[in-house]
C-alpha cells in the first residue's frame, strides 16, 4: 500500500465544491455559536475573540464567493487556507494569554464598544490583535478545551478543507 492509497481509503473523495461546501458550514457554525455564546449565554467577547471572529466570516466569505465563481479554482481555497491560519494565530495567541500565569497576564482594558467609540481604529486594531487580561479568563470549556481551542480545531478543519478543496480542484 501506497501512501496515496491509503490517504485516498481514510479521506472521502468529495469534489472541489463539497469540501467548500464543508469550509463554509464550519464557519458558519462556529459564527452562530460565537452569537449563541454572546446573546443566550451573555459570555462577553474579548477583542482576540473578535478577531476570530473575523477570520471565521473572512474565511467563509472567500469560500462562498469561490463556490459562486468556480470552487476549482486554486486561488480561493488558498486565500481560504490564509484566512484560517490567520484566524488560528489569533487562536493560538489567545490560549497562550489564557496559559499564563496570573501574575504575568496584561492589564484588562476596555471594552471593545468603548474603544471603537473613543480610540484611533489603528489604536483598536492594535489592541485587538496583542489581546487584554479580558483574554485570560477562560469563561467557558467543554471536555477540558476552552472557546479559543475549539476554534483553533475549527480553523484547522477549515484549512484542511481548503488543501482538500485545492487537491480536488487539481484533481480534475
Amino acid at each position: 500500500s501506497s501512501p496515496a492509497n491509503i490517504m485516498n481509503l481514510a479521506l472521502p473523495n468529495k469534489t472541489a465544491q463539497q469540501w467548500a461546501i464543508t469550509a463554509c458550514l464550519i464557519c458558519g457554525l462556529l459564527l452562530t455559536s460565537a452569537l449563541f455564546f454572546e446573546f443566550v449565554m451573555g459570555l462577553a467577547p474579548c477583542p482576540l475573540c473578535m478577531m476570530q471572529r473575523l477570520w471565521f466570516a473572512l474565511a467563509g466569505i472567500i469560500t462562498y464567493l469561490g463556490l459562486l465563481h468556480n470552487p476549482r479554482w486554486g486561488i480561493y481555497a488558498m486565500l481560504t487556507i490564509v484566512a484560517a491560519a490567520v484566524g488560528a494565530y489569533f487562536s493560538v495567541r489567545h490560549l497562550w494569554l489564557q496559559s499564563l500565569p496570573e501574575d504575568q497576564v496584561p492589564a484588562c482594558g476596555p471594552p471593545l464598544q468603548y474603544m471603537l467609540e473613543a480610540f484611533s481604529l489603528s489604536d483598536v486594531l492594535i489592541e485587538m490583535t496583542r489581546g487584554t487580561g479580558d483574554c485570560a479568563k477562560a469563561a467557558w470549556s467543554l471536555l477540558g478545551i476552552t472557546l479559543p481551542g475549539w476554534a483553533l480545531l475549527g480553523f484547522v478543519a477549515v484549512i484542511g478543507c481548503g488543501v482538500m478543496q485545492l487537491r480536488a480542484g487539481l484533481a480534475r
